[in-house]
Order: C-alpha cells, then sequence, then structure tokens
C-alpha cells in the first residue's frame, strides 16, 4: 500500500501545484473553465475531491495549505506541503485511493517518473558517478 499512496503523490502531484499555481486560493471553489489546460484542470479536480471527502477539521486544513502555496514563491516547497497533504489523506482513506486511481491516467507499462527539484538537484532511473557541489573532482578510475 505505500508504494502505491507513493505513486498515486507522485502522479498527481505536480497537477496540484499547477492548479494552485494558477487559480490560487480559488481552486477550491472555482468552477472549471473549459479552457484550463489539461494538468491544471487534473489538479483542480483532485484538490476538489480532497476538499469533497475532508470533515470540516479536513477543509480547514486543506485551505490552509493551499493558502499557504499561494502565498509561497517556492514551487518545490509547494510540492512538498501540498505532497504531504495529499499523502497523509490517501494513506487514511482508502475510498479516497480508489477515486484519485480513477481520474489519474493509468501509468504505461514500464514507465518511470522521476523528477528532481531545487538548485543542482539530480534524477534518474539509473545512474553511475552523481556529483552535485562546489570543489569536488571526478574519482579517477
Amino acid at each position: 500500500m505505500g508504494a502505491e499512496i507513493v505513486q498515486l503523490v507522485g502522479q498527481a502531484g505536480p497537477a496540484v501545484t499547477a492548479a494552485v499555481g494558477a487559480y490560487g486560493a480559488a481552486v477550491l471553489t472555482r468552477a472549471q473553465d473549459a479552457a484550463a489546460e489539461a494538468t491544471v484542470g487534473l489538479g483542480q479536480r483532485i484538490l476538489q475531491l480532497l476538499w469533497r471527502r475532508g470533515d470540516e477539521a479536513g477543509r480547514t486544513e486543506l485551505e490552509r495549505v493551499v493558502g499557504e502555496a499561494v502565498d509561497e514563491r517556492d514551487d518545490a516547497y509547494s510540492a512538498a506541503v501540498l505532497g504531504r497533504l495529499l499523502r497523509r489523506a490517501l494513506q487514511e482513506d482508502p475510498v479516497l485511493r480508489e477515486e484519485l486511481s480513477a481520474l489519474l491516467p493509468a501509468p504505461a507499462a514500464g514507465a518511470v517518473s522521476v523528477t528532481a527539484s531545487g538548485e543542482r538537484s539530480i534524477a534518474a532511473q539509473q545512474i553511475g558517478t552523481a556529483i552535485s557541489g562546489d570543489g569536488h573532482t571526478l574519482p579517477r578510475s
């Protein structure tokens, strides 16, 4: 179950971050705009799913987290905060996991998603030697 949640958050996270970036806090109440980009629309639907499934305390927290993400100018921070919220909701609600899985496109067989964020970030499915930072030299064979 843990790997499934990590995969769902990995798929949903960029859409959620894009929706918050595009619509701000209004993402929770804004009507679907026909001209909206597919990723933004998907992120909005995911956030609205969280909103509908949450109780009063969950909705208050979602509003707070989305508001923080709107105010924050660091996309990596916003993605992390929204991802934690989504991960926790998915861990606590198996029905939400099913609903989110139905919203997201099925990953292609053998497809791998690798994401790196931030200055000097490194991401790879397979990697030999990776050096990040100042003052390093390549190791000698």
